[in-house]
């Protein structure tokens, strides 16, 4: 039972740096139709410069601050300069525009950084653990993280449902040619809304090095995952991102422990291994054609949020 509670945390904090970026990428998608693959380099981006910016000033808050900075400052340069260029582009414009851009920013890293990958440590005032339960000690800095993906959620729903600039984004996302007749500086919108879906990523970014290593083409992978994320709760759905982030977390990590072993029940320990690991690796793909088989559309597809 502990080492059960234990992998589903490990799948929430996991599934917590998938909803940081689904979040962001839900936005773009939800509001300026537009498909953009760069995203992970803007959680490459956040991950190299806090890693840099700890490296140098020992603090943790601060490598946070830089790190979410420099990818909210490199997303609305990215929007101003390339982006803002696609909107009325096709999707295929769009995905090989923003996959050059992935090879850009792979490059740029290695040019300033170099080929060795970088590693961040967890800071020592969250390097403890916490008792969940009796007898169920967890890391702090993961619960921290789970604390974070639910701030984020809490600070989404009200700057979409409860302010201004949300009722815009709602609106922009139903219709942005009748917002920009109404006056609603239509640019500024996108860029602000671009930058903050970079600043997510960047803070997931952040939030995930000490897990990774910090290294060019650090982006992909999770972009990936990220996609699969979108689809499973519905694109353009902030809703679909969490329970989507949620799953694919939660499944994935419960995957990769327990399927081995499940299969280490009937088949030898070599086979079982391989073979666990294997399907493991597959679980969120045949969870997303699963959920695809029902709602095509995705867990809240069409839903306006």
């Amino acid at each position: 039972m502990q080492l059960l509670l234990e992998q589903v945390l490990n799948g929430l904090q996991f599934g917590v740096t998938l909803l940081l970026m689904a979040s962001g990428l839900t936005l773009v998608f939800g509001i300026m139709r537009l498909i953009n693959l760069a995203h992970g380099s803007l959680f490459m981006v956040g991950a190299y410069v806090g890693a840099t910016a700890l490296a140098y000033t020992g603090s943790f808050l601060l490598g946070l601050a830089a790190g979410v900075a420099a990818a909210a400052l490199t997303g609305m340069a990215m929007e101003a300069l390339i982006i803002r260029r696609l909107y009325r582009r096709d999707h295929l414009d769009q995905v090989l525009a923003t996959f050059g851009l992935i090879l850009f920013f792979n490059e740029l890293v290695r040019v300033v950084w170099g080929r060795q990958p970088l590693s961040m440590d967890t800071p020592a005032w969250l390097s403890g653990h916490v008792t969940v339960l009796p007898g169920v000690p967890y890391p702090s800095f993961r619960l921290a993280v789970i604390a974070v993906g639910v701030a984020v959620i809490a600070l989404l729903y009200v700057l979409i449902m409860r302010t201004r600039v949300g009722m815009r984004i709602r609106a922009g996302a139903s219709n942005r040619e009748m917002i920009a007749a109404l006056g609603v500086n239509i640019r500024l919108l996108y860029t602000l809304v671009f930058g903050f879906g970079a600043c997510l990523a960047g803070l997931a970014g952040v939030m995930a090095a000490p897990f990774l290593a910090v290294q060019s083409g650090m982006g992909e992978d999770i972009l990936i995952l990220t996609f699969v994320v979108i689809v499973i709760g519905g694109i353009g759905s902030i809703r679909g991102a969490v329970a989507g982030a949620l799953l694919v977390g939660v499944v994935d990590t419960l995957g990769r422990a327990y399927l081995p072993d499940l299969f280490a029940l009937w088949l030898p320990p070599a086979s079982a291994g391989t073979v666990g690991t294997a399907l493991s690796s597959m679980a969120i793909y045949v969870l997303m054609a699963a959920v695809l088989a029902i709602r095509p559309q995705g867990l809240f597809g069409g839903a306006h949020d």
